[in-house]
């Protein structure tokens, strides 16, 4: 597995990243220990959580996936391993921490503080701002709504703050955002140069053959900023995985137990690019999922790639996919499709 450094930090991961968001919901604690288990030892050093897992959200389940890993962090070498969790932005969060969803400079250090309890850790490797407090099109939205705007929302400067309060503390070694606009990642960084604070140092954003929303205006954003992304979603949720084709819904699979979940996925083109990646994959000999994520590492904007799986065979196969390098041939065929379906997930 090869391992890369994030620009301007002393954080060392692997390409592939081992999301966690279905651990507590579709997995069990022993499903997740063994996830575990099998992805460090092919080479994968950097998992990544938040306080919200796991998906979809409620309360019965809040933190649960946090709770899970704990277990099995505090038995290993903390640190061979790169651990990022995120504090969940405002909504219709009323059983997370309370209702105090606001990132606010309180809720902030309350989030981290309880992460670092349910991992039982003394630091946190990267800890992210799930999504913005602030008016932005997120989660399939493509246009902003000026009527949309709040009448109040935490400053930014405020948030850059209580990231660079628990730096100072030896909480947390760096700290990024998520479900960011171009706009956000500039300000913040904007912010961080004027005060003389901690600056972002990634960005977790959506990211797939049929979401690449990310190639324009937000890759040159990070490009300059030297803010690392990291693409999460390459599967679309397993739509890549072609295991949806024709209507059909396996046993068992997210959007089968979760029908409302993703909604992006159910916008018009994304079948028929679907149908058109994994009919490319059959051509070049690989499996869609293998074909998918091994176009994200291709990918010169990303840094790591957050992968997903219920099944160890899913793992097995995710994490093999780091090995494959996409031919110019194939690359070029992606371009085709891609023309033809210009992101319609994004």
């Amino acid at each position: 597995m090869k391992l890369v450094r994030l620009p301007d930090t002393d954080l060392v991961v692997s390409q592939c990243c081992l999301g966690t968001m279905t651990w507590g919901e579709q997995n069990t604690e022993a499903e997740a220990h063994a996830q575990l288990d099998y992805a460090v030892a092919r080479g994968v050093n950097f998992i990544d959580t938040a306080e919200m897992y796991p998906v979809p959200p409620g309360a019965e389940t809040a933190c649960r996936t946090e709770s899970y890993i704990g277990p099995w962090l505090a038995k290993q070498k903390r640190d061979a391993l790169v651990v990022a969790s995120k504090v969940a932005g405002p909504g219709r969060r009323d059983w997370l921490r309370g209702g105090r969803t606001p990132l606010t400079r309180a809720n902030i250090h309350e989030a981290c503080h309880d992460s670092l309890t349910r991992l039982r850790t003394d630091y946190l490797d990267l800890f992210q701002i799930h999504w913005p407090e602030r008016n932005v099109p997120m989660f399939g939205a493509t246009e902003f709504d000026p009527a949309k705007e709040k009448p109040k929302a935490t400053p930014m400067l405020e948030q850059l703050e209580a990231m660079a309060e628990l730096v100072r503390a030896g909480k947390i070694r760096y700290w990024g955002i998520s479900n960011e606009t171009a706009w956000g990642v500039a300000e913040f960084s904007r912010l961080a140069r004027e005060q003389r604070l901690p600056r972002p140092v990634t960005i977790q954003n959506i990211y797939s053959l049929i979401a690449r929303g990310f190639d324009g205006d937000l890759a040159e954003t990070c490009f300059r900023e030297r803010v690392s992304l990291l693409a999460y979603s390459p599967l679309a949720g397993g739509y890549l995985s072609a295991k949806y084709g024709a209507g059909v819904k396996p046993a068992g699979a997210r959007f089968t137990l979760f029908p409302a979940f993703g909604p992006r996925y159910a916008k018009p083109n994304v079948a028929s690019a679907v149908e058109a990646y994994a009919a490319l994959a059959k051509q070049r000999g690989l499996s869609p999922a293998t074909l998918a994520l091994a176009f994200v590492k291709s990918r010169w904007s990303v840094a790591a790639t957050i992968i997903g799986a219920t099944s160890m065979a899913q793992l097995a196969e995710n994490i093999a996919a780091f090995s494959v390098d996409l031919d110019a041939g194939t690359l070029a065929e992606i371009d085709a499709i891609h023309a033809r379906y210009p992101s319609p997930a994004a």
